[in-house]
């Protein structure tokens, strides 16, 4: 694939300031709904101060990935795997949840520095990369669904599912139609005209409280720790296990997509600063973050490569951090506008996967196409598993079996490495 601009590339001014809202309106959706599922659980009005915590963490996390870390176009937020621990160990308390995820996050960052973790990168063939890009957006195929039927009680679902059909072929309709930089940034424009139409079709979405202040530092950086019982150490320690897979994945992806230099390098720093930062989640109390493989999607739609574009996304999400009207105005985002955007950026992966396949020549034969069809069978499956079959699940085991992401990335290794493996001269 041919970019506008490379990874090291420094677009202008405008360009910059306009492709980090791109970035900015990707990020935000995905930290406010991981968020607001972790923020409900530490107490009832603890969710502001919650949110600003993870977005802080976020930007560090994202200016410390740019220009120390893996130094690609490459967007963290909060892993959604560390859910699955989250929830195993509520009821241990606060306390046991932080120290378990500092835990971790020490665990993976010395694993990754001592360069150990480098070895794996063998194991990411273009099949399974290309599985890596696709995989991402047919497991999150449920929270797009859950998001584009949700009328916030006051619409019923299935004018709210119309509502999201019609935008989402408006918006690709725009994307055929479009060129330049307004089918760069067509993704921030969607969520910025989305939402007064939707407003106009079904009434005012709630607004934050009058009394909700401008700007306000967050409140309790230091978060109590205790020591955890060895059930949910083991639960979290294998969700970072499949963190690790994901975070790994994600970068391989993106740096196999920009054929960037040195990748054992940058994998190496990349995985050492996600897990010095999920020490800082323990420490600060906020859910641990990952790199997201929704960025090759991102690269894809808007055809900008430059790993600079993410700055003003990082300076956009340290100042919502500091403003609660800010976070309660962008919970206001209707959630099916939320589903339409993240559609058009997952469509856009898919894509970005399949050109990467057919440039490697990843799939030449039937078993190759086998290799690329059943994880993403599989992921969807287990993404679409209903929550009274996950929890029958041992709570050890279900970070694996009950996430699509991990599932299918563990059967796309095994299929290509050990069951269609080709002998090699």
């Amino acid at each position: 694939m041919e970019f506008d601009c490379g990874i090291d590339d420094r677009p202008g001014p405008a360009r910059l300031l306009i492709f980090g809202l791109q970035w900015l309106a990707v990020s935000l959706p995905l930290i406010l709904i991981v968020g607001g599922v972790t923020a409900a659980l530490q107490g009832e009005g603890a969710a502001v101060s919650y949110l600003q915590r993870l977005f802080l963490l976020v930007a560090l996390v994202l200016i410390a990935q740019v220009y120390l870390g893996h130094r690609l176009p490459l967007v963290p937020g909060p892993a959604t795997v560390l859910l699955i621990g989250i929830l195993a160990g509520i009821d241990a308390g606060i306390g046991a949840i932080n120290a378990s995820l500092l835990a971790g996050g020490l665990l993976l960052a010395g694993t990754a520095a001592t360069g150990l973790i480098g070895h794996l990168k063998r194991l990411f063939t273009p099949r399974v990369i290309a599985v890596v890009l696709m995989l991402i957006a047919f497991t999150l195929a449920p929270t797009i669904l859950a998001l584009a039927t949700d009328g916030g009680g006051t619409v019923p679902p299935a004018q709210a599912f119309l509502f999201s059909i019609v935008f989402a072929l408006a918006l690709f309709v725009a994307g055929g139609r479009l060129a330049g930089i307004w089918k760069s940034t067509l993704a921030f424009w969607a969520i910025l005209l989305g939402t007064p139409v939707y407003v106009v079709l079904f009434g005012a979405v709630p607004l934050p409280p009058a009394d909700a202040p401008l700007f306000a530092l967050p409140g309790g950086l230091i978060a109590p720790l205790a020591v955890p019982d060895a059930g949910v150490l083991a639960a979290f320690l294998i969700c970072y296990l499949a963190l690790a897979v994901n975070d790994l994945g994600s970068i391989q992806s993106v740096g196999s997509l920009l054929r960037a230099d040195g990748m054992e390098g940058r994998v190496n720093r990349g995985v050492t600063v996600t897990g010095l930062a999920n020490v800082l989640a323990g420490v600060t109390g906020v859910i641990g973050p990952v790199n997201f493989s929704l960025s090759p999607g991102v690269i894809a739609a808007t055809g900008c490569a430059s790993r600079f574009a993410l700055v003003p996304a990082a300076v956009g999400l340290g100042l919502v951090a500091a403003s609660p009207l800010a976070i309660g105005y962008l919970e206001s985002i209707p959630a099916p506008v939320i589903g339409v955007v993240l559609t058009y950026v997952m469509a856009s992966q898919i894509a970005a996967g399949l050109m990467l396949a057919q440039e490697n020549g990843a799939v030449g034969r039937f078993e190759d196409g086998l290799i690329i069809g059943v994880p993403l069978l599989l992921g969807t499956l287990v993404g679409f598993l209903p929550s009274a079959v996950a929890v029958g699940f041992p709570g050890i085991v279900r970070p694996l079996i009950a996430n699509g992401f991990v599932v299918g990335i563990v059967t796309v290794l095994m299929l290509e490495h050990i069951v269609y493996r080709r002998s090699r001269k």
